[in-house]
């Protein structure tokens, strides 16, 4: 897969604050990428000169193979974490003119829109004045306006900020649908449970570097534990006697019914212990129902990483 944005050494320091510290990355073409980090990590600043918005102190950014230039900001379609409408405008004139700056004709942007608001369920307050609609509804305007001229590269900060769960689940729906239809999306948050939901790749920068990148299931399985956990009926007692000085059990739960409910524990092989030899033994000792390994939520990697547990 080729990268359609590359961020190469790029340094920028206001005063005496250094905000990114020769930050590198490359994003894959038609990927969802996260872009992780605690507040003043540095995420956008790095996200306001891919938009041009600021430029490096040193280091480049490249878009489609080559530097980027002025013009390239039609290619993007940037939601900023900061929202802002014009209050007394109407939401359909205003969202038509947002769509005339992007390069759309009034006619091409009002079949657009008008396409747009009925997909999310607003086609109604197209003559309503801004300030009369809802937080979430303002941010369905500003979504669709992002998107509205089809740019190539979208980049979403903390899209789903305020939102309740279903139609935070539609902008997920959308955002997925955009890239499968081939845009690519970078899209920074807080929200690890969204990163886990669509996200392919991921970059965690913490205080001002990039400490963490890569595809996003192959960092959960490369920071895996050595921790399984196995769901099985039988005798819990026969199991434990026959795991011996090998495997140490950290965490039992017995169901009251066992009918209802399998038996479940949690299992690490000590040092002279292999999972295979574990398999073994436990299947010649009771019925097992799963055995799997205790895989680490983006959640868990963040915390970690951030302390620098890693």
């Amino acid at each position: 897969m080729d990268d359609i944005l590359r961020v190469e050494n790029v340094t920028k320091r206001f005063a005496d604050h250094t905000a990114l510290d020769n930050v590198s990355l490359a994003i894959p073409r038609r990927s969802v990428y996260g872009l992780l980090g605690p507040n003043g990590a540095g995420k956008s600043t790095l996200i306001r000169i891919i938009n041009r918005i600021t430029a490096p102190d040193s280091g480049k950014v490249y878009l489609n193979g080559r530097e980027i230039a002025p013009e390239d900001v039609y290619k993007i379609g940037y939601l900023p974490e900061e929202r802002g409408l014009y209050k007394q405008m109407k939401v359909g004139e205003q969202a038509i003119y947002f769509a005339q700056l992007k390069g759309l004709s009034r006619r091409e942007a009002t079949d657009r829109l008008r396409t747009w608001f009925k997909r999310f369920g607003i086609e109604y307050w197209w003559d309503k004045k801004v300030s009369e609609l809802s937080k979430g509804m303002a941010q369905k305007v500003q979504f669709i306006v992002t998107v509205l001229h089809e740019p190539e590269l979208l980049i979403f900060d903390e899209p789903f900020s305020g939102f309740d769960p279903i139609n935070a689940n539609l902008l997920k729906d959308e955002i997925l649908r955009l890239r499968d239809q081939g845009a690519t999306v970078i899209f920074s948050t807080h929200n690890m449970a969204s990163v886990e939901e669509i996200c392919d790749h991921i970059t965690l920068i913490n205080q001002s570097r990039n400490i963490l990148t890569g595809p996003l299931e192959q960092i959960r399985e490369q920071h895996g534990t050595n921790i399984f956990e196995v769901t099985f009926r039988g005798d819990r007692e026969r199991l434990k006697q026959a795991l011996g000085e090998r495997y140490a059990v950290l965490e039992s739960h017995e169901p009251e019914e066992e009918a209802l409910s399998p038996n479940k524990i949690k299992i690490t092989p000590r040092e002279d212990g292999n999972v295979r030899d574990l398999v073994s033994l436990i299947n010649d000792n009771v019925e097992i129902r799963s055995f799997a390994r205790i895989i680490p939520s983006m959640n868990d990697i963040f915390i970690k990483a951030v302390a620098g547990q890693l």
